[in-house]
């Protein structure tokens, strides 16, 4: 039995980027909203680092940008990479259409903890963190009603009655799984293991590191620690961790001698690593009757060109100015065919990123695979050769843009701001 309710316009299911943003705009344009979180506190390991020039421009366009860059963050104005021990430019940003040309890399919780105070700041917003939502409420006439919950603080049940939910609850989506929608995951011939070390312990100066041994990825946060992610086969992890964590250390080092002997003072066995789960996928449905999902809930990206959080944001954009409309003069449950413009405005742009990491991951895939049998002296030469097409190529560049700038017609529509 419902120990208590609580009802708001909106229910956002997830305090990721998403759901934060979304919750922001919503309070910020006077729509009450409820912000639920199963994490009791945001001090947790996250997997997206990354905020490219299209999301920079959204922060500013949300009044945020100035509370953003007071966080702990590091700036990137060029992609590089380290081929074969030569460092080669593959991206500047001054070369792109945008007025911020460059990007952040920086830890979730700073930035999750300040979303949450500027909405906190409107009578009509409420945070319910440590609460656990369990099933959705349907009703045979309207749909979608509402959520079920456990509040763990409060070691009681308690149900949120809604005109929408919407589901931003990540790649393992509660919302999404009780709706019945399916994920739509495609295979992955890569996967990915993190690990952080001390900054000062490594210096990188690239983004990359490309060589016959494997691929390594690095990227600063803005505090004491480098991530580091190595790449490898889909499902090669059980082999490798069977292998002893000596052996894995000395692959890495094989690739990068620096982090290997890092690795052998800093890390505490695999216990200090994490093989993150980087299939795509595109659900087939992203809304019900009295339900939305965005981010990852709706369409999971894999890491490569660091695309998740930015397709989140936007969504919450495009979110925020559908719902603020359709809320207007209504008290029901807003209707499938209301929220699938939604859909329509996002799904080709998804579709787009989505297709673009898949046939990066293939081609990394291929490397890993034959990358030890193709001479140095070759990879040399095909990178400088690339320094003079990759600028000149339509496809390329937009390849990059599309990675970098994201849905440039997304927009904030300030004009629902109530303050």
């Amino acid at each position: 039995m419902t120990a208590r309710t609580e009802t708001a316009a909106v229910v956002v299911v997830g305090c990721g980027p998403g759901g934060a943003v979304l919750a922001y705009l919503l309070a910020r344009s006077g729509i009450d909203v409820a912000l639920v979180e199963r994490a009791a506190t945001f001090e947790r390991e996250y997997r997206g680092f990354g905020w490219n020039p299209g999301v920079v421009r959204l922060f500013d366009e949300m009044d945020l940008l100035d509370d953003v860059l007071a966080l702990a963050h590091e700036t990137v104005t060029e992609g590089s990479f380290s081929l074969y021990g030569e460092e080669s430019t593959v991206l500047d940003f001054d070369l792109l259409d945008t007025d911020y040309p460059y990007a952040l890399l920086m830890e979730q919780p700073a930035l999750l903890d300040c979303l949450v105070d500027r909405a906190n700041s409107s009578d009509n917003f409420t945070f319910h963190p440590a609460t656990t939502v369990t099933d959705i409420c349907t009703n045979t006439a309207d749909g979608i009603r509402g959520v079920t919950a456990r509040d763990r603080d409060a070691d009681e049940d308690v149900e949120f009655k809604t005109q929408c939910v919407v589901g931003a609850d990540g790649r393992y989506s509660t919302v999404r799984a009780s709706a019945g929608i399916d994920p739509g995951l495609f295979e992955s011939p890569i996967d990915l293991v993190w690990f952080k070390l001390p900054r000062g312990a490594i210096n990188a100066t690239t983004q990359g590191r490309i060589d016959r041994n494997g691929v390594l990825l690095y990227f600063g946060l803005g505090g004491g620690d480098l991530q580091i992610g190595y790449l490898i086969r889909s499902g090669e992890w059980p082999s490798i961790r069977q292998a002893g964590f000596d052996a894995f250390r000395e692959r890495v080092a094989e690739i990068d001698p620096r982090v290997g002997s890092t690795m052998a003072v800093q890390l505490d066995g695999f216990r200090d690593t994490s093989l993150l789960d980087v299939a795509p996928g595109i659900a087939d449905s992203w809304s019900r009757d009295g339900l939305l999902l965005i981010g990852d809930a709706a369409h999971t990206a894999s890491p490569i060109g660091a695309q998740g959080n930015p397709l989140a944001v936007e969504d919450a954009v495009v979110a925020h100015s559908l719902l603020v409309e359709k809320l207007t003069g209504t008290d029901g449950i807003l209707e499938r065919k209301t929220l699938h413009e939604f859909e329509v405005r996002r799904r080709a742009h998804v579709e787009q990123v989505i297709s673009l990491q898949r046939r990066a991951a293939t081609n990394l895939a291929y490397w890993l695979e034959y990358g030890r049998y193709v001479p140095p002296r070759l990879v040399r030469g095909m990178t400088k050769a690339a320094r003079v097409i990759v600028p000149r190529s339509r496809s390329v560049r937009n390849t990059i843009e599309t990675f970098a700038l994201g849905q440039r017609s997304v927009s904030v529509d300030r004009s629902h701001f109530i303050d």
